[in-house]
């Protein structure tokens, strides 16, 4: 099974929740240099907030200068998720809780030409993932509680992510991890260490003074490991 992403590179994915909506057009256009733009889905039922659907992510694929990586966080995931496959997200991840066949679903996107990926919540386990995990091209922690950004990095998931690469190691799959939650350049390196390799950044890249300059150091600190 072919990955979305290579785990012996290291991706950035700059998250627009925290860009300027208003602009859309000119802070896709800042974050150029990055691998691919990761889109918040919320629908104020899988999580307390409210972003936006299908349509708007059609008109983010159509302006971005790179791929689009969808993160849905919303509820019934099995029916909702290839629609953002068909709207032209280069990578669709839904939540293991949100979706009654995570297989059959993974598949289905697959189908759709999406690459696959499969989120956890920082308290789900990944061990009852990780007989299926081959089924998919990344696995995302979320390394915050979904729904909100600029929460601050939970340190207790950095053992999570070492259990999750050594297993994938173990069983010799091509699975990317993905970190999604307060990354920045205090918190990368580690995540790195840990067996992380697609990075998820918000506020680190758009508040920063100058976003292509926090890419390429982001991600020169997650090439060191």
């Amino acid at each position: 099974m072919n990955s979305a992403y290579a785990t012996d590179g290291r991706y950035i994915h700059p998250s627009i929740l925290n860009a300027d909506f208003m602009s859309i057009g000119a802070e896709l256009d800042k974050i150029s240099t990055a691998d691919s733009v990761h889109v918040d889905v919320m629908d104020n039922h899988f999580v307390p907030n409210l972003t936006f659907g299908a349509s708007m992510v059609e008109q983010i694929v159509e302006r971005s200068p790179i791929p689009v990586d969808a993160h849905l966080m919303i509820a019934d995931a099995d029916r909702e998720a290839p629609v953002y496959a068909e709207a032209g997200a280069s990578s669709v991840t839904f939540h293991l809780e949100a979706a009654a066949a995570p297989v059959r679903l993974a598949r289905e996107l697959r189908r759709k030409n999406a690459a696959v990926g499969v989120a956890l919540r920082p308290a789900t386990p990944v061990e009852p993932l990780l007989d299926v995990i081959g089924e998919f091209d990344m696995l995302l922690l979320m390394t915050v509680e979904p729904g909100f950004g600029g929460q601050s990095f939970l340190e207790s998931m950095l053992p999570k992510i070492r259990r999750a690469r050594r297993a994938i190691s173990e069983a010799n799959l091509q699975v990317s991890i993905q970190v999604d939650g307060g990354v920045s350049r205090e918190t990368i390196e580690r995540c790195a260490e840990a067996g992380a390799n697609v990075f998820v950044a918000g506020s680190a890249i758009y508040k920063a003074r100058d976003a292509a300059e926090e890419i390429a150091v982001l991600r020169e600190l997650a090439a060191g490991h």
